[in-house]
């Protein structure tokens, strides 16, 4: 049956949302995709339900070729397993909870693995009913503090979570890598341009775990790639600890008077008029930066907690995040309630375990054994110089604080780093033991013992996904979808009154119907204008215009994302349509301009 135009369930705006940060987000709603119900929260139109299903498509077609079976859980859950897994504390305040009419706790889920798990436990018992690859298509639910950028970042989404299970690592190994195959088909089938890369684990837990990231300038995520192959997710990244350095040259640690030096640049200015080393001029790498954080736990307690890195890197703060999963940190402002700290001149005597301030000290990796520096004295207007680590401070431990740059060299040798951007697609984790572990999920193994069920964890964002593949394909008049999402293949725009022609196009939307392509038709009675302005925003692959050139036995056929026209006899029109709509390679990129 086609579809009408003047009957569709759709409306298009002239003007961008307010709101709108990224493409896919002004366009998606622009086109009437999606329409905003309250903030990170959106409802699915006609057209963009058609979108989302055709990725839904996608991702069951490549999860059942690798034996994945469909299940469906709730999304309101019961406390009790998140607390036996230790996730009700962990998520903090990122997950919604309620209670019911007796005070039950409940939550809305925001990803599944103690279900599965639980799942499992009460219906397998033995090694001959594994390996076992699980999966749901399902909305899922976190209380994002800032949502933002559309779909891309909701508190309400759509997601694939498969979770697989195995009698031991060797059999893991061969899920895991099944999955990621899998993963790689899909993406490429979805057709954006994507990167693999090493990832935190996160709340998640495990050993390891991979994004899959959509290559975007707008993205979220920073990640790093090298010549020789190396890809992580900027939180992932560990910097190659240096070799202890020798200091037994180096002059005993001074404090000198370094008034209104509380910025770095300010510090290396006096350093170098007051004090000039005798082989170089001071710089920003020779300064002890030592910034505070308020770290706070699950269970809401406070503790300050101080970064030592060199002054001509900044603290990434996404880094340190990760790595301090659950607690949250932020910027710390409480100097009034820890005098001990100077602000501007905080050094590593009142710092540390050993100090007595209570006060936790992590440096970078940089900081290692013997590196020396300038940093504060914990006096208005006084720096220590010729402080070495290991010799006159040291520090509680090490966390990757600082800002990645373009050049670092790679952890493992391969070249210099490259800064990319990408948004989160896909997430596929080794989770080990963890949740079997906490859930008791056992099996008996061929000599009748039993033995902890090995699980690995895969979500990928459905959602998001169209999101992604709008932001990768739009252009400066609206979406242009690959032929594989559209919701639907042709649009037939009938340009002008004449009935002979609207009769004409009726029929070829018929005809394309019966030979199983999808159609279209704007049968509206309004201007050209509007319904070729509407054809371009809407974003159907091929564009039947049925207009002045019908009278001379011609319709133009244009191709949405390549921009390609062409003159097409009546007669032949047909033929055509159905041969670009299913001869065509479906998901060719055209260069971005």
């Amino acid at each position: 049956m086609i579809s009408r135009m003047s009957q569709l369930f759709v409306r298009t705006l002239r003007e961008d949302p307010a709101d709108a940060e990224v493409p896919s987000h002004t366009w998606l709603v622009r086109a009437g995709y999606i329409r905003r119900a309250a903030p990170g929260i959106y409802s699915w139109l006609p057209l963009g339900l058609k979108v989302l299903q055709n990725v839904e498509r996608i991702v069951r077609e490549e999860m059942d070729a690798i034996g994945g079976q469909e299940v469906r859980f709730p999304a309101l859950l019961p406390r009790e397993p998140y607390d036996a897994s230790g996730r009700w504390t962990d998520y903090g305040p990122n997950i919604f909870r309620l209670k019911d009419r007796k005070g039950a706790d409940y939550l809305l889920g925001p990803t599944h693995e103690e279900m599965f798990t639980l799942a499992v436990k009460d219906l397998y018992s033995s090694y001959k009913d594994l390996p076992l690859t699980l999966y749901q298509i399902q909305t899922k639910y976190r209380d994002e503090p800032r949502p933002r950028a559309g779909i891309l970042r909701g508190r309400e989404f759509v997601m694939k979570d498969s979770y697989t299970f195995a009698i031991d690592v060797e059999a893991f190994r061969e899920q895991y890598a099944a999955h990621r195959a899998a993963y790689i088909r899909i993406f490429d089938r979805l057709g954006f341009e994507y990167a693999v890369v090493s990832a935190m684990s996160g709340a998640m837990g495990g050993s390891a775990s991979e994004e899959f990231l959509a290559l975007s300038a707008t993205g979220e995520d920073t990640f790093v790639r090298s010549p020789g192959g190396y890809a992580a997710n900027v939180e992932a990244v560990r910097t190659p600890t240096p070799d202890d350095l020798p200091f037994d040259d180096v002059p005993a640690a001074h404090v000198e008077d370094t008034p209104d030096t509380p910025t770095i640049a300010s510090l290396v200015a006096v350093a170098n008029e007051r004090y000039p080393r005798d082989d170089r001029p001071w710089t920003g790498a020779d300064t002890l930066k030592n910034v505070v954080l308020m770290v706070t736990q699950p269970d809401g307690k406070q503790a300050p907690l101080v970064l030592g890195l060199p002054g001509d890197r900044e603290v990434d703060l996404k880094r340190v995040q990760a790595q301090l999963e659950p607690a949250e940190v932020e910027i710390f402002d409480a100097f009034s309630d820890y005098p001990m700290l100077v602000k501007g001149y905080i050094g590593p005597e009142v710092l540390g375990e050993e100090s007595g301030s209570g006060i936790r000290f992590l440096v970078d990796p940089r900081v290692g054994v013997g590196t020396r520096w300038i940093t504060g004295a914990n006096v208005n207007g006084q720096h220590v110089f010729d402080l070495v680590c290991g010799r006159d401070f040291t520090p509680d431990g090490f966390l990757e604080a600082a800002e990645l740059r373009e050049g670092d060299p790679a952890p493992d040798g391969s070249g210099p780093l490259e800064l990319a951007r990408g948004i989160e697609m896909g997430h596929i984790f080794q989770l080990g033991t963890r949740y079997a572990d906490a859930l008791g999920l056992k099996v008996l193994d061929q000599n009748g013992k039993l033995v902890t069920v090995t699980m690995g964890s895969y979500g990928l964002g459905c959602s998001r996904a169209v999101a992604a593949v709008a932001d990768n394909t739009c252009d400066d008049k609206g979406l242009a979808w690959p032929r594989e999402l559209a919701p639907y293949l042709v649009h037939v725009v009938v340009a002008g009154k004449d009935a002979a022609a609207l009769a004409w196009a009726t029929e070829l939307a018929t005809s394309l119907d019966e030979a199983g392509v999808s159609v279209l038709l704007d049968d509206r009675k309004a201007s050209p204008g509007v319904k070729f302005a509407d054809a371009e925003i809407l974003g159907m692959p091929t564009i039947v215009v049925v207009g002045r050139g019908f009278a001379d036995g011609n319709v133009e056929v244009r191709d949405r994302r390549s921009g390609e026209r062409r003159e097409v006899a009546l007669d032949d029109a047909l033929g055509e349509v159905v041969a670009e709509a299913h001869g065509r390679p479906s998901l060719v990129v055209p260069e971005q301009g």
